[in-house]
């Protein structure tokens, strides 16, 4: 499984990826994270799915990009040819996949800005190749495993934050998933991207860097629960009869 977490805020882009590649009973260390720094243009990708759909896919569209990056003025249009790209390597390995009982199943994030953004962008890509954006009604998007990173940013995170609230807020949610499945781990990857930047910073840290920040949440979350104001809770724990209404 995969975390691939992005993050849409006032203030630019936050992304996050575990490197976790679990094949059997086997599991290595991958990146799944391409980027692109060039002059007033910038873009990253994170991507969930079979590994080699996803080295396919992004060989395919760092040739094009090669050749031709200069006709991507705005970031839609890089993600819909990086869905052209996904539609060629479905059509060429999408019926041998299936015929081994293996789906189909490259997501993407896409975050940037191009020369004619007005500002940073952020984009799902489904694997049939179409796409949707990410605004600030909901501004993240969560890929691979996303049940347990889900709770904490829907309780925490806002468009209005600044961008360290913003990667703090990611770090919870990865960990929390981290905690919840063996297949999503460090080290992790990070990409931030502030507005009228047009430059990606990309980061790696291991777990012995970040593992005090887990210990810190852990033991403020403790205290929180031994804090709450439950005393209705306790009626649970007597055996009068509760009214019936």
């Amino acid at each position: 499984m995969t975390f691939c977490l992005g993050i849409k805020t006032k203030n630019g882009l936050v992304g996050l990826s575990d490197t976790r590649i679990t094949s059997g009973n086997e599991t290595t260390t991958s990146k799944k994270v391409y980027t692109v720094n060039r002059e007033k243009h910038t873009f990253f990708i994170m991507t969930s799915g079979l590994r080699s759909v996803r080295d396919k896919a992004i060989t395919y569209f760092s040739e094009v990009i090669e050749e031709q990056d200069h006709n991507f003025t705005k970031l839609y249009k890089a993600v819909n040819e990086l869905g052209n790209q996904v539609k060629k390597v479905a059509k060429e390995d999408k019926e041998y996949l299936e015929e081994s009982g293996l789906s189909f199943n490259l997501f993407s994030i896409v975050g940037g800005q191009l020369e004619e953004d007005k500002v940073p962008k952020m984009y799902l890509l489904y694997p049939q190749g179409n796409w949707i954006e990410i605004r600030r009604g909901t501004p993240f998007v969560i890929i691979g495993n996303t049940g347990a990173g889900n709770p904490v940013l829907r309780r925490s995170l806002s468009y209005e934050e600044n961008l360290d609230y913003a990667l703090k807020c990611a770090f919870l949610a990865f960990d929390a998933t981290r905690i919840s499945a063996n297949d999503v781990d460090y080290p992790i990857d990070t990409v931030i991207l502030e507005n009228d930047q047009y430059h990606t910073i990309e980061k790696r840290f291991e777990q012995k860097e970040l593992e005090h920040i887990s210990a810190f949440w852990n033991g403020r979350l403790k205290e929180a629960i031994k804090e709450l104001p439950a005393d209705i809770l306790y009626r649970a724990f007597s055996e009068e009869e509760v009214p019936s209404h």
